[in-house]
């Protein structure tokens, strides 16, 4: 049997690999390029949520429709949201902050050989060539990060994102993880192995706010802003495009008769 010739599609990932692994300088500007124009591009964005959770959830599963609910209970108050822009809880949360003209529904893609394809509910789209600055765009920007069931990936967001608060290279930000039943297995072994061995202290395991309640974590996260805001204050960043953004929102939301924060 013969075989076709032609050349094999060449995916994101597998030129990450030859990029990274080859030691061609050329993809030092390829990186750089994804961070200023992720810079550039969310720089002046408003309140952001952004939302982790699988790419394999279908739309009638429970998590999708919780995800949905949230980012459209945030997006009714103002806040934009951030996903990775691929289908499942992705496509969720998107979907939730599209039916609001005045938010952005964001999506920062990645191109794998599998599920990761841009969903249809992103108003503000940019596809990166490496994980790790996709990844800084995910979290740089928002003042609450919200974890809903996932794989390995999402796993590795909501550790990225723990590690960051803990170490306190972010302020001001809380992560949320929704889903108790799923979740609770890994919490009980995070207790019980991780800060039973000494590896983490009990305040850590305080960073983690496990639960269900959707309304608890809208409450929350309008707490964060003021949290986020005061925190920039103290650091004399009052004359940067993310504090005049923030503050902006806050005199809008007062200013119209809105929900005081």
């Amino acid at each position: 049997m013969s075989r076709k010739k032609g050349r094999k599609k060449e995916y994101q990932s597998s030129r990450y690999v030859k990029d990274i692994k080859s030691g061609d300088v050329w993809s030092v500007f390829k990186i750089i390029a994804d961070f200023v124009q992720g810079f550039d591009e969310l720089g002046d964005l408003g309140p952001s949520v952004t939302i982790f959770g699988s790419a394999r959830t279908d739309k009638e599963h429970p998590y999708y429709l919780q995800a949905m609910d949230l980012s459209s209970r945030l997006g009714e108050r103002g806040y934009n949201i951030i996903t990775g822009g691929g289908p499942g809880i992705m496509e969720a949360a998107n979907r939730g902050a599209y039916e609001h003209e005045n938010v952005e529904s964001i999506g920062l893609n990645i191109e794998l050989p599998s599920e990761q394809k841009p969903n249809e509910y992103i108003t503000k789209g940019r596809s990166f060539d490496y994980f790790f600055s996709r990844k800084v765009m995910l979290v740089k920007y928002s003042m609450a990060y919200v974890i809903f069931p996932g794989g390995f990936g999402t796993l590795d967001e909501m550790f990225e994102a723990l590690t960051l608060i803990q170490t306190r290279k972010v302020w001001g930000v809380r992560l949320f993880v929704i889903g108790t039943q799923f979740y609770t297995p890994l919490i009980e072994f995070i207790r019980s192995k991780v800060l039973a061995e000494g590896m983490i202290d009990e305040s850590d395991i305080e960073l983690i706010c496990l639960t269900d309640d959707l309304d608890y974590v809208v409450k929350e996260i309008e707490k964060s802003l003021v949290s986020q805001i005061e925190t920039l204050e103290k650091e004399g960043l009052k004359d940067t495009k993310y504090y005049q953004s923030l503050s902006t929102y806050i005199t809008d939301r007062c200013g119209i008769g809105g929900d005081s924060i």
